[in-house]
């Protein structure tokens, strides 16, 4: 396609429960300024057919009409790129790098059509309803990501996406760079330093996942390596599942989508509402509810207070929900001591504040017992492991002292207790 192509249609393409194929779903078009799906007759007729997401895509047929205040069905929009995505997308089309792509936004159909074909969950958009062609067909290797230094220096081109992030990462601007990194067992994001960081940003994030794992959290598990004297964080990807067959895809839907709700009206995201959905919709609500309770309570902990919406998601399998592992729980820098979360907690509180967490411990089903409980764990396991963690990732003297007490264990976290945790 040529840069000044405008996409009117996408077809949209689904790895069902299981399988390791993707079949045609149905089709997602221009209605003026809104992006509109219908299903195909042919998915519509299939035994094994599921909804792209319930209540948002019945499975019927003609036109499905969009949920007030949303320009495309959300479920759809979830598999659309993330800011460095967008970034690098925005860059190939116009030739646009840092600053000069901050502003430029193109429209969702385009970035949906330009980007790589395994993405997040289990859709992607095709051309055509007959034929899937891959774009971007095979991830980048571990080993190419290891011996990305000796392969420059040979002369051997990097794979295309390893090249945008560890050698053009900085001249793209301050989106985090990312690629996908595959080895013979497992799936990865892989994620770099970005040119803005003040600190070391994915260290950081390497001992906040660790720490929520050994919290007895679900969290996305974690290693760290180094390629080009850069380090990066190998994320292992929980929506990919290999079978005998082959590598099946997990469908997931964000908090937002749940939420019914677009980015402009993310703001109003809660935690309170989202434990009502678990309570209503989940698989299982009593095991989710704890699990969400706890993963706010370590983000004000670990000072990690962009818990927005679409860093919470949910398996979907036609039928149930389920909590994905966490994920992006990253300790974020603050101008003084008072912070407050992404996602409004309880009411209009999002104070980061425990006592907004304790506060909030009937939304969860929890008394006040399993609440103090839960919190007064994670501190003493947080304390106990601290080093043991930061070791694990060599970080220095420096970026302990400051990440110690400043985002990690921040005064303000615990303002208004009564009595001493930990």
């Amino acid at each position: 396609m040529t840069s000044d192509t405008v996409y009117q249609e996408a077809y949209v393409w689904i790895w069902l429960p299981g399988r390791t194929e993707p079949v045609v779903a149905g089709l997602l078009s221009r209605s003026g300024r809104q992006l509109v799906f219908n299903y195909g007759r042919s998915y519509l007729a299939r035994d094994d057919r599921i909804s792209l997401y319930l209540p948002e895509l019945p499975l019927e047929t003609g036109v499905i009409p969009l949920l007030p205040g949303l320009d495309m069905p959300s479920c759809i929009r979830d598999a659309s790129p993330d800011a460095w995505g967008r970034r690098v997308i925005i860059n190939r089309k116009l030739g646009l790098k840092g600053d000069g792509a901050e502003s430029i936004e193109l429209d969702e159909l385009t970035y949906l059509m330009e980007s790589g074909s395994d993405r997040i969950g289990a859709l992607d958009f095709q051309a055509s309803p007959t034929s899937h062609v891959p774009r971007q067909r095979r991830s980048a290797s571990l080993a190419e990501l290891l011996q990305s230094a000796d392969r420059v220096e040979a002369g051997v081109r990097l794979h295309p996406e390893l090249d945008q992030a560890l050698q053009h990462g900085t001249s793209l601007g301050g989106a985090r760079p990312k690629a996908l990194v595959d080895s013979e067992d497992r799936h990865y994001i892989a994620k770099f330093s970005a040119s803005r960081d003040l600190y070391n940003v994915v260290k950081a994030e390497y001992v906040a996942m660790r720490l929520g794992a050994l919290v007895g959290l679900s969290f996305a598990p974690v290693r760290l390596v180094q390629a080009m004297d850069k380090d990066v964080l190998l994320v292992e990807r929980f929506d990919r599942t290999r079978t005998e067959a082959g590598w099946a895809r997990r469908s997931m839907v964000s908090a937002l989508t749940l939420f019914g709700l677009d980015e402009m009206m993310a703001p109003y995201a809660s935690y309170e509402v989202l434990a009502e959905l678990i309570r209503h919709r989940f698989a299982n609500p009593a095991r989710d509810l704890r699990e969400l309770f706890a993963r706010l309570s370590f983000n004000i902990l670990c000072g990690n207070t962009d818990d927005h919406a679409r860093n919470h998601a949910a398996f979907w399998d036609g039928t149930h929900l389920d909590l994905t592992p966490a994920y992006d729980v990253c300790p974020q820098s603050r101008i003084g001591n008072e912070a407050s979360q992404a996602m409004l907690i309880s009411g209009t509180n999002r104070m980061s504040r425990l006592t907004s967490v304790l506060e909030a411990a009937p939304n969860f089903l929890l008394d006040a017992y399993e609440a103090k409980e839960i919190v007064a764990g994670q501190i003493k396991t947080m304390r106990e492991r601290w080093t043991q963690v930061c070791d694990e990732a060599d970080l220095n003297e420096t970026d302990r002292l400051l990440l110690w007490g400043r985002q990690f264990f921040n005064p303000y976290a615990f303002e208004g207790l009564e009595e001493e945790f930990g």
